[in-house]
């Protein structure tokens, strides 16, 4: 007989996984990211809501999760099989909107607290009427859990009404997909009129692929056509590798007709001995547990991968999106340092000025001109990036992210940001000028403003302003110009670095809010691969 392995190192292990799982993005909207999402959400579901708890707690009550398509009758179903009224049953659909979960009062504490189902809020009014509201006004109904007990069932059997897998409500179709998630048993509900549909299909599929302990009930057949329909049925099954699968029919009686009464206990009677029978014989039980939990773990070796070629592909994209703007800026800072090389800030109204200093132009007004220029230059390099960024960002499906296509495309914001920073520039570069003038042994000290005014033009200048390093060398002799030259010129390095890193990374910073790194691919494999060692 296959029992469970619950040794602590096999739990801890798994835990770590776990937090591995839980610790994948895939923000980025690429072609898998959406079944990714899916994917790693219902692992963690199964991890939390099933695995890890049935593990640590083996000796638990056998969850039966009972879920179906819209109007299948599993509230009826329900209902018939504790033997009174525990569940909502009824023609409007949905019908199911809170989970009930029915269990005997003596294992009433193993689902009070959060051992399974962590997320759901736990209510229980005993013999409450489950048509009346449980819920206070502003409580959520797709996120409670309703807790009843009856001692017509068995200890050690715990029955759980799920909302409609196929609801209009999408909040009921996600809660239906984590309660099968939680299931030592799957009871699929389907009818004589929707066997064939896709959805329960699907979730037969699912099943079938983590190997879980699974049971279906083909409900309200009418009398005439229960062999033929039970028939068709089983044939399907069977084409889907699914004919071991336990099977029940259950007929259509008066008692179906509105969803409001009690079926026969004739009706359900197979149903309910396989149901107790697997509950209350050990053999039995430890082979379904045993079956689920391993199917789970089993189905790893394939998720874990998937999830980590995943988060490899988004990885992979965001470096594209990355190298993208890094390149952009790479190139338009070469060609601003060779600009500012060639002297080509020296152009337009700062040339002018330049020609008619100082008899026609004051200091001030020259170096207004150049700081006006330099901000022109590197503004104009900015734009040019981020358009090329652009161009690039939009043969990428990545660059859709939410966070990226909201990116502030605002020119007046760069050109403040700029302007700010070369005036900071020119502050500092005058506070040079004022300490290199207060160093000279002269009575009669050049202007600081006039010395800034020339040291900046020589260093914007190029071949055009010779003369600007001549006359300053006049002024404040030839090595005190040779200094100021070179701390002027690191100065101007400086500003002009850290203007387009500033950038670089403006744009760069809602791809790093993303924070899609290198580590989960390799962290999601190492997992798998201890956990593979462990078992």
């Amino acid at each position: 007989m296959v029992t469970l392995d619950v040794r602590p190192q096999l739990l801890d292990t798994l835990s770590a996984l776990r937090d591995r799982v839980a610790a994948a993005r895939f923000p980025l909207p690429l072609a898998g990211a959406p079944r990714a999402r899916a994917n790693r959400d219902e692992l963690l579901a199964q991890l939390d809501d099933y695995l890890v708890p049935r593990l640590r707690d083996p000796e638990a009550p056998l969850l039966v999760v009972i879920g179906g398509s819209t109007g299948a009758g599993k509230s009826t179903l329900v209902n018939s099989l504790v033997g009174r009224r525990v569940s909502e049953a009824g023609v409007l659909r949905p019908t199911t909107r809170t989970p009930v979960l029915v269990c005997h009062p003596e294992d009433h504490h193993w689902f009070s607290g959060m051992r399974v189902l962590p997320g759901l809020t736990r209510v229980w009014v005993p013999q409450q009427d489950p048509a009346e509201d449980l819920l206070l006004p502003d409580e959520d109904p797709t996120r409670v859990l309703r807790i009843e007990t009856a001692d017509s069932l068995p200890r050690g059997l715990a029955l759980l009404d799920a909302p409609d897998v196929d609801s209009l409500v999408a909040e009921n179709r996600v809660l239906a997909a984590e309660l099968i998630c939680a299931a030592d048993v799957w009871v699929m509900v389907t009818t004589a009129a929707r066997y064939a549909d896709a959805v329960p299909w699907h979730l037969l599929r699912t099943a079938k692929e983590y190997d879980a302990t699974l049971v279906t009930v083909l409900d309200r057949v009418p009398h005439q056509v229960v062999s033929e329909v039970s028939r068709q049925y089983g044939a399907l099954l069977t084409k889907a590798g699914l004919g071991h699968v336990p099977r029940f029919t259950v007929p259509e009686l008066p008692e179906s007709a509105w969803g409001g009464g009690l079926l026969p206990a004739t009706a359900v009677a197979p149903l309910w001995n396989w149901l107790v029978q697997h509950a209350q014989d050990p053999g039995a039980r430890q082979h379904v547990l045993a079956r689920t939990a391993y199917g789970v773990l089993d189905s790893l070796n394939s998720r874990m991968p998937e999830l980590a070629s995943a988060a490899a592909a988004q990885y992979a994209a965001a470096l594209r999106l990355t190298s993208a703007v890094d390149s952009a800026y790479d190139s338009e800072h070469t060609r601003v340092r060779g600009r500012l090389q060639s002297g080509a800030v020296l152009a337009g109204d700062a040339l002018k000025r330049w020609r008619a200093f100082p008899l026609d132009c004051s200091s001030g007004e020259l170096l207004d001109a150049l700081a006006e220029s330099l901000a022109a230059l590197l503004l104009c390099a900015v734009t040019a990036a981020d358009e090329r960024v652009d161009e690039a960002w939009r043969r990428e499906p990545a660059a859709g992210a939410p966070g990226l296509a909201d990116r502030d495309p605002s020119l007046e914001s760069a050109e403040d940001r700029i302007g700010l920073s070369v005036r900071r520039w020119r502050r500092e570069l005058e506070e040079y000028a004022e300490e290199e003038v207060r160093e000279l042994d002269r009575g009669a000290a050049p202007d600081p403003e006039a010395v800034a005014a020339l040291v900046a033009t020589a260093l914007l200048g190029g071949r055009r302003a010779r003369a600007a390093g001549e006359r300053l060398a006049e002024r404040i002799g030839a090595h005190g110009a040779l200094r100021l030259g070179e701390r002027a010129g690191r100065l101007l390095t400086e500003h002009v670095d850290r203007v387009l890193h500033a950038e670089r990374e403006r744009r760069l910073a809602p791809l790093d809010a993303l924070e899609v790194h290198a580590e989960p691919q390799a962290e999601l494999i190492a997992a798998l691969s201890v956990l593979q060692k462990e078992r």
